[in-house]
């Protein structure tokens, strides 16, 4: 019985988040048109309630609902990354809200309920959990794509998302299905207990499953959709994409391949290794040419997803911690950037081109020195932050023998920086072109933590590393 119905305090983030986006729908649908930025204020307390519950958790390892959730430490430490995510980007668009007049309290309710298709997307323990969890995150985010009616790129973005997702989304059950008919199980545990051996039928259920995850990550082949959506989309719902639905996506795919394939590892290893490899060229040389901000970070995010997935090709402990490592600055990274990208106004239009930064070095040298190292450190440039996560990442890869793979990483590093590179010499070098409008309070104080986060992390990374290393371990 207690395998069916957990304690409550073990379900207790994901069960807060339900009920508060009943309350949050009510609260919108009976306060009418003035009721969106109080729906927003209180979603950002549920979710921050909701970090601290998860934060809160006790360390055991619980397997709830008939193995359907597993409640561990690598689902604590993903779920605060997701929460954290959510709940800063819901901050970063009160003003975005006001600004382009977007108060729809429905905004606020469908970031709640994607954030809780994450959270149970974290802790699925077999593939039905997986999928409920995956179909309720991407809902939410279909709408929330095109949430701006009157702008025919939002709408765009929502649509090609939607159709791109669907095709994702049965590629993925496909792949299921073939799992559960050589299986005869959809349990992560008895599927790894039935796989000893990897068979032609199981081998086409992994590639398919993972097909699915990897749209999910944005990795290539199944990034298409990327660069139009995160062009189309507002700019706080692209930095909401960018982040804490990544973190659960890559929180489910490692959990599934280490999990329910711990015997048909070499079979897994290479799909991974390939999407890797294919994902960090990609992003490194598709990014050169673009010129708008947004695009440009849509295949960097390509690109570190990539990064990311090579300590997971590694296939150990440190491999994960890598991954666990590498998601955690990258969150820290991306929020910070695009809460940049949001001040980029002039005259209370949002501009998007790189060359609109031209001059600010001088114009605001600390706005400035922000973006730089928050660019640096998206380029891997020692001792900043993002050098740290690809060396965890590209140590695990040369420990577990993967050469090649560490050797590409660091070659596409490379070739990334170019682009990175030339958005601190516009700012610096290029002459100035008019100043952007004041930057809102709430972006300033997310602009500055991610900066100092980034510069000063080197001098203190133990605790971060000892909480992945934990995780890691709670996998194996």
């Amino acid at each position: 019985m207690s395998q069916l119905l957990p304690p409550l305090g073990a379900v207790l983030p994901e069960a807060l988040l339900a009920v508060s986006a009943i309350v949050l729908i009510l609260i919108g649908a009976l306060r009418g048109e003035g009721a969106a930025s109080f729906v927003t204020g209180l979603a950002i307390a549920v979710l921050v309630a909701a970090g601290i519950l998860v934060l809160v958790a006790p360390a055991t390892e619980l397997v709830a609902f008939r193995g359907s959730l597993v409640i561990d430490r690598y689902g604590h430490f993903m779920k605060a990354l997701a929460l954290l995510g959510a709940a800063v980007t819901l901050i970063m668009s009160v003003d975005w809200q006001q600004k382009e007049k977007q108060l729809k309290f429905e905004y606020a309710v469908l970031v709640v309920l994607s954030t809780l298709g994450m959270m149970m997307l974290i802790s699925a323990g077999d593939l039905i959990a997986l999928y409920l969890g995956l179909e309720l995150m991407s809902l939410s985010l279909y709408v929330v794509a095109a949430i701006n009616r009157d702008s025919v790129r939002s709408t765009e973005a929502g649509l090609k998302y939607f159709v791109l997702g669907s095709l994702a989304s049965g590629m993925m059950l496909y792949g299921a299905s073939l799992i559960y008919g050589f299986t005869g199980s959809v349990n992560f545990a008895s599927i790894a207990a039935a796989a000893k051996e990897p068979t032609i039928g199981l081998v086409f259920g992994i590639v398919f499953l993972l097909a699915g995850l990897c749209f999910k990550i944005s990795a290539v082949p199944f990034h298409m959709w990327t660069p139009d959506v995160y062009e189309g989309a507002p700019t706080p719902v692209t930095a909401f994409f960018a982040t804490a639905p990544k973190v659960a996506a890559m929180a489910v795919f490692v959990r599934v391949v280490m999990e329910a394939f711990p015997h048909v590892t070499h079979q897994w290893q290479q799909i991974v290794a390939f999407v890797s490899i294919a994902s960090m060229v990609l992003g490194a040389f598709a990014a050169i040419g673009q010129r708008n901000i947004k695009r440009l970070l849509a295949y960097s995010s390509i690109g570190h997803m990539g990064f990311a997935l090579v300590g997971l090709a590694a296939g150990t402990q440190q491999g994960v911690r890598g991954v666990l490592v590498y998601m955690a600055i990258y969150v820290a990274m991306t929020l910070g950037t695009f809460a940049f990208v949001l001040t980029m106004r002039r005259k209370g239009r949002a501009v998007e081109s790189i060359d609109e930064l031209a001059g600010l070095g001088s114009r605001n040298p600390l706005m400035a020195l922000m973006l730089a190292a928050l660019m640096f450190s998206l380029a891997g440039i020692p001792p900043l932050a993002g050098f740290l996560a690809k060396y965890y990442v590209f140590l695990a890869a040369i420990q577990a023998g993967y050469y090649g793979l560490a050797v590409i990483g660091v070659l596409a590093s490379v070739v990334g920086a170019y682009y990175y590179l030339r958005i601190v010499k516009i700012m610096y070098f290029d002459e100035p072109a008019d100043a952007f409008d004041p930057m809102p309070a709430e972006l300033k104080t997310v602009l500055a933590l991610s900066g100092l986060f980034t510069i000063f992390y080197f001098v203190y990374p133990a605790p971060l590393i000892e909480a992945a290393g934990a995780a890691a371990r709670s996998l194996f």
